[in-house]
């Protein structure tokens, strides 16, 4: 991609992004995600009513009247982006490509973060861990992340989502928000889910294409698979071939739902083509209600 072209991409989803964030979802992003605990704030003296275990007793001996600690919620929170740059994401039937679509997702999520200000980070992936972008503030942060999802061209194309969880689990410290945003095309990762979703709160946004749902009738077709290169011819006039193919699409999203659900895991799924603004602000506020 030229310069020009690249600068041109990044201004218009800047524009598209921040404004969605700043006029859509920054008062459900507020409410959807809450800081991380209690902070302490000042202290004050007491009053009729206040709880005594508040008592400052330090601050109290000194000026010898009661005196009580106050708390207010931490809210800020480490908001961090775990993104599938695998091949298979490199398709799509409608407008935009799946990865096009998860550079939306993930700068409009990046700005509302900002916006909140909270730190946000990025963690690139294939079958490999292909960039860290350790979680830091501000407008030319944010950017930064957003060219990356623009132009970042994985070294590896397979998927193996046990490999950014680990490395959330391992690099991450502190209880974060993380966004695990791709199109799940993954081998058996429950087991590094489990693990992640017990120190930090986990969101799965699921991005496809109608077409990987159902299978068209377009008579014999040479189907290639963007990760491995293995090709199959697939006569798709078969009645009963395109409803074994619908078949095993539903039990796959079954079984990740269900997967979802035992973890804990809110999550939304979301087609390339549809608007995601709406499904976004149903995950936010579904989020807001439940606290």
């Amino acid at each position: 991609m030229e310069t020009a072209d690249l600068v041109k991409k990044v201004r218009k989803i800047e524009i598209k992004t921040r404004g969605l964030s700043q006029h859509i979802f920054s008062g459900q992003y507020h409410s959807a995600f809450k800081g991380t605990g209690i902070a302490f704030s000042e202290v004050r003296e007491y009053q009729i009513g206040d709880d005594i275990r508040s008592i400052d007793w330090n601050v109290t001996a000194r000026f010898n009247h009661p005196y009580v600690k106050i708390f207010e919620e931490e809210r800020e929170l480490t908001v961090m982006l775990m993104v599938d740059v695998s091949k298979s994401n490199d398709f799509g039937t409608k407008a935009s490509l799946k990865r096009d679509y998860i550079a939306e997702i993930s700068a409009v999520l990046s700005f509302s973060a900002i916006q909140n200000n909270d730190k946000v980070g990025v963690i690139f992936f294939s079958n490999k861990i292909e960039k860290f972008i350790p979680p830091k503030k501000g407008t030319s942060h944010i950017l930064k992340i957003i060219r990356e999802l623009i132009y970042f061209k994985a070294d590896n194309k397979g998927t193996d989502i046990t490999v950014p969880l680990k490395f959330l689990t391992n690099a991450i410290k502190k209880k974060c928000t993380a966004f695990l945003v791709s199109d799940f095309y993954a081998g058996n990762f429950e087991n590094a889910l489990k693990i992640a979703s017990h120190k930090h709160d986990i969101i799965a946004i699921k991005v496809n294409d109608i077409r990987e749902t159902e299978m068209p009738d377009i008579g014999l077709a040479r189907f290639i698979d963007s990760e491995t290169g293995e090709e199959l011819w697939v006569d798709t006039s078969s009645d009963n071939l395109r409803k074994m193919y619908a078949e095993y699409w539903n039990n796959i999203n079954h079984n990740l739902k269900d997967l979802f659900n035992k973890c804990g895991i809110d999550n939304v799924e979301i087609f390339t083509g549809d608007d995601y603004v709406k499904p976004l602000i149903k995950l936010f506020k579904m989020r807001g209600d439940s606290y």
